[in-house]
């Protein structure tokens, strides 16, 4: 058992990461991003963005087409998602993903992506977690359409 210097406290939603640090394995307290008490298979529309790992470029080329045949094939592979619009760039994704009746919640069909396009590549593709906003109405919606379409021009990538 590995042996742990001080007091290892969990943030305020009860999290821990791992990791390793002089050669010794530690624990260190992780926030929690998500909304608290909201339950993530709730039928809507989400925003998700992954962003590859350190920020870099991988997802150019065959690396992007891979990615891009994944995520639509997501309505076909797990029931009740719906892919309502995404982008790619360079290094990260924007996607917008309508949940409707669906047995998962949005961290396993986000796992789900991240592990299969991971396991095609053969390296750590992704940055551990995302971000995801619960889109609330049309107008929010049509907002992040918007961004989504207009980021690789503002990233200066078209």
């Amino acid at each position: 058992m590995p042996q742990f210097i001080g007091r290892v406290r969990p943030d305020k939603s009860g999290n821990y990461r791992l990791y390793q640090s002089d050669g010794r394995l530690r624990m260190r307290a992780v926030k929690n991003i998500r909304l608290k008490d909201y339950d993530y298979s709730s039928d809507g529309f989400y925003f998700i963005t992954i962003c590859t790992n350190y920020r870099r470029p991988y997802l150019t080329g065959e690396n992007k087409e891979m990615v891009a045949q994944f995520i639509e094939q997501l309505p076909y592979k797990i029931s009740g998602v719906k892919l309502d619009y995404y982008q790619i760039m360079p290094a990260h994704i924007h996607l917008i993903l309508a949940l409707e009746d669906c047995q998962l919640k949005l961290a396993e069909i986000v796992r789900r992506l991240k592990a299969i396009t991971t396991k095609q590549v053969r390296f750590k593709l992704w940055q551990p977690n995302y971000y995801e906003h619960v889109i609330r109405d049309d107008k929010a919606l049509a907002k992040i359409r918007e961004y989504i379409q207009s980021n690789p021009l503002v990233e200066r990538i078209l």
